[in-house]
């Protein structure tokens, strides 16, 4: 890369931006080398500024379930440009798209566009304490929720990566209402409860976690918090930010039968575009402005063209089932792969995967929460990315983050993948 297109763009984001990038896994510090900076993508490639080619494991970090720049959606975004990117007023589109939700997903008889998962993971703990009329929340160590106040305590993903998952500019007022527990672990929830009595507003957690890597829920764990909330009233909210619609149509609580209180979406329902939303039970969904006291609101909510390329997207996958018979099939098999492949170089790595989401962990130990999460060998991970994106495979440049298998990945894409995977394993 000593003359590439991507390092020079780098060296001149790092005058004008923060560290080079908008947001900091793109960074590449955790594995090494620049970033590379993307042109164009289709269906399972990427394509960098220099005309490299790479099969696509991140998939926009979850949302392009179809693949890049499908056609469907596509023309959807174009015929809704046409009439104008933004009115700042309601369309007809947030109707359907609201309906298609609550129709969709489970728990949820109302909803709320937003612009981001970030604003409705915040916007959702606002309602849940007006709602209760408590402060404080339990997060679970690992699991990440976005970039807002309360939820950068023990934070997964992108503060994991860096070490920093407790950042400056929080304050200790609302750092000291944020309660910690580890992911799968229903005795630590209990405690928490006991110790703070009829305080305790929700409980907000990833029901599969994608943001300290792939973590499934052991069993009987989900059912169990279900259960504590109902017990001491406190609102069970569910992040699906990453789970919603891909791992199944109504995303984790349909996968695993258990109903939250609230549910927190984001891209995926905007076919890739800047969206969010959250919804629950009408009950506490009523309690949002205008119709009731708690107050959020955004000018780019309901965004025409997220809501068109988000309608184009799951009306899609409401039609064809069959895309999550393929991704879950193609994800297993690749998974199998890795497997059989780890085991015979004998290196200590272990794979955790729900679906079309899957986390290759460089450690031997069966990661289930976050201190497991950090028995990881980095430095191994880093010289595999580099020997998989040398072979043209992209994967996610951090240990703790989920990969995203999408439905342009066919068995041939296997294959290539793994025989790049078998090279990448020699060099570590």
């Amino acid at each position: 890369m000593a003359d590439s297109k991507s390092k020079s763009l780098f060296e001149k984001a790092k005058q004008y931006i923060p560290g080079g990038v908008n947001s900091p896994v793109r960074a590449f510090r955790a594995v090494g080398g620049n970033p590379l900076f993307m042109k164009k993508a289709k269906g399972a490639y990427l394509y960098d500024e220099d005309g490299n080619e790479y099969i696509d494991l991140i998939n926009s970090w979850g949302p392009m379930i179809l693949g890049h720049a499908h056609p469907i959606v596509e023309e959807a975004v174009k015929e809704a440009l046409s009439s104008s990117p933004s009115f700042g007023a309601p369309t007809a589109r947030e109707v359907s798209m609201a309906e298609l939700i609550c129709e969709i997903v489970p728990s949820v008889e109302k909803v709320r566009m937003v612009n981001s998962g970030t604003e409705a993971t915040m916007s959702a703990i606002r309602v849940a304490r007006g709602y209760t009329g408590r402060d404080k929340i339990i997060k679970m160590e690992g699991c990440y929720h976005g970039h807002g106040d309360s939820f950068l305590i023990a934070a997964g993903s992108g503060a994991l990566t860096f070490g920093t998952p407790d950042s400056p500019g929080v304050t200790k007022g609302t750092a000291k209402d944020t309660l910690i527990a580890p992911f799968n672990s229903l005795p630590a929830i209990e405690k928490l409860i006991d110790e703070n009595k009829n305080e305790i507003a929700a409980i907000i957690l990833e029901p599969v976690v994608g943001n300290m890597g792939c973590v499934v829920p052991q069993p009987g764990y989900l059912q169990g918090l279900r259960s504590l909330c109902d017990k001491h009233k406190i609102v069970l909210i569910f992040d699906e930010v990453m789970t919603g619609f891909r791992l199944a149509p109504g995303g984790a609580q349909e996968l695993y039968n258990v109903m939250p209180d609230m549910t927190t979406m984001g891209k995926i329902i905007g076919g890739g575009l800047p969206v969010g939303a959250y919804g629950g039970k009408r009950e506490i969904m009523d309690f949002v402005s205008p119709l009731g006291p708690i107050y959020q609101a955004g000018t780019l909510s309901g965004n025409p063209l997220a809501m068109a390329a988000g309608l184009a997207m799951l009306n899609y996958l409401q039609e064809n089932p069959k895309v999550y018979t393929h991704i879950n099939r193609v994800t297993t098999n690749l998974v199998n792969g890795l497997q059989k492949q780890i085991e015979k170089a004998g290196i200590p790595a272990t794979i955790n995967q729900v679906g079309s989401m899957f986390t290759l962990f460089f450690t031997g130990t069966h990661v289930i929460d976050f201190d497991t999460a950090k028995t990881t060998d980095t430095q191994k991970f880093a010289k595999y990315f580099q020997a998989m994106l040398a072979q043209g495979v992209y994967l996610a440049p951090s240990q703790y983050e989920a990969m995203f298998i999408s439905a342009s990945v066919d068995d041939t894409l296997v294959d290539k993948i793994l025989a790049a995977s078998e090279k990448a394993l020699q060099q570590i």
